[in-house]
């Protein structure tokens, strides 16, 4: 229950008690002024707040999750270099390593699917609040992969500061240009999708880099990822979560060709995802995925 119905409850409790009060006979009510009054007013109000409090804990679904703060940020990083970024629509944990973001994680609502503040004239940009050397424009030229984004443009048309940030270097990696305006863009646009008929989902987008030497590319040696993820949770109704790996490869597959369960994601990324949910929500939500659940 939310806050101010709690608030009007108690105003409503205190009011009959007064009102109950008040209908003792006057004398009495003067040879026991005050103190006596009082004291029993304030019993009474202590005891229905807790009983409103007990009565209005969030539950174990809708509520729960409802209560807990910053869904979409993944668990603290102890295995790689990691800087948290806030931005305007999203969050970023960059690995000064790579260049490369970890993870960026953002909420999408309907609200944020439409706007007027298009990428029309605006430049991919060096991320100043993070050290050199730094991915720059210069690295990306002539290297045969796009500047792909995590937290895509599209996602953040309903900002012109939250735009301009999806620009900054810290939320591109290098991405194969067949990946990044195919299967990369049709699941971009499903997230879109499932926000407008949804209401709103949780996402985290981000490299994967399996074990070994990993290719790079311009002067401030850029990693290249080998594979992309992608993570949705939704909170309305009853939540469910799902997750895609796709190769940094050109592709044209059906979107089930790429479902993972986020238990499975986290597994080959090693980020623990969405740990701001209740323990047994998280735990049922990540361990399956089917793709129906959500078409």
């Amino acid at each position: 229950m939310k806050q101010k119905t709690i608030h009007a409850l108690l105003a409503a409790t205190i009011l009959a008690a007064a009102s109950a009060a008040c209908n003792v006979n006057t004398d009495k009510i003067k040879e026991a002024v005050g103190d006596e009054v009082k004291t029993a007013l304030a019993d009474y109000a202590e005891k229905a707040i807790d009983k409103l409090v007990a009565e209005n804990q969030p539950d174990d679904t809708a509520d729960a999750v409802e209560a807990a703060e910053g869904i979409e940020v993944p668990a603290p990083l102890t295995d790689r270099k990691e800087q948290i970024l806030h931005r305007t629509a999203y969050t970023a944990s960059y690995n000064s390593d790579t260049k490369l973001p970890n993870w960026v994680a953002w909420h999408l609502t309907a609200n944020h699917t439409s706007g007027p503040y298009k990428r029309g004239g605006i430049d991919f940009a060096e991320d100043e609040e993070v050290d050199e050397p730094r991915a720059t424009d210069n690295d990306y030229y002539r290297s045969g992969y796009d500047r792909g984004h995590m937290c895509p443009s599209a996602d953040n048309k309903w900002s012109e500061a939250a735009q301009r940030e999806s620009f900054l270097f810290t939320n591109i990696c290098p991405q194969s240009h067949g990946l990044n305006a195919g299967d990369w863009n049709e699941i971009e646009q499903q997230c879109r999708r499932w926000a407008d008929e949804l209401g709103s989902v949780y996402i985290v987008s981000g490299p994967i880099l399996y074990k070994g030497r990993h290719k790079t590319i311009g002067k401030n040696k850029v990693v290249v990822p080998e594979a992309f993820f992608k993570v949705v949770l939704c909170t309305e109704g009853a939540p469910k979560a799902i997750g895609f790996i796709y190769k940094n490869q050109p592709g044209n597959r059906p979107k089930g060709d790429y479902v993972n369960s986020v238990d499975e994601v986290e597994r080959i990324t090693g980020i623990d995802f969405f740990p701001a949910l209740p323990d047994d929500i998280e735990t049922k939500v990540e361990a399956s995925a089917n793709l129906a659940d959500w078409m």
